[in-house]
């Protein structure tokens, strides 16, 4: 059995946020055994997993992701939108706009410590959609 959805988060300040719960309760019910796909509609933010105890954890990742890629620099040529344009394309690419996590007895079969990440490169972005594709029983 095959089911899609498609889920909106509201629009989040620039960083990293926990967003396992709003997926986990959109999912809720739908399969019960199979993986799920989350395929972030955006260019500029990314998916990600990782450690969900520490919030130290998503200022790492943001100090370091901003000095791997910093705004403003002087080489790139697509700032249309603002210094932080390019930077944000960059940073999804790197990280990537989807993942496949298993489903077991209706749950994201996530390890102890791990949660899934919007990671919200733009200065001011707007809400983002996730397409879900659902494979399972």
């Amino acid at each position: 059995m095959i089911k899609q959805l498609e889920i909106t988060l509201t629009a989040q300040r620039r960083g990293y946020h926990l967003i396992t719960p709003e997926i986990e309760s959109q999912l809720h019910g739908t399969i019960k055994n199979g993986i799920a796909n989350l395929l972030l509609q955006h260019t500029s933010a990314a998916l990600t997993l990782n450690e969900n105890a520490d919030p130290d954890v998503r200022t790492d990742f943001e100090s370091f992701m901003d000095k791997l890629v910093p705004d403003g620099d002087k080489i790139f040529v697509h700032t249309l939108e603002g210094s932080d344009d390019m930077p944000a394309h960059l940073k999804s690419s790197v990280l990537g706009a989807s993942l496949t996590i298993p489903v077991e007895n209706g749950k994201l079969k996530l390890g102890i410590w791990q949660g899934i990440y919007l990671c919200e490169f733009r200065n001011h972005a707007s809400s983002r959609k996730i397409f879900v594709t659902l494979i399972g029983e």
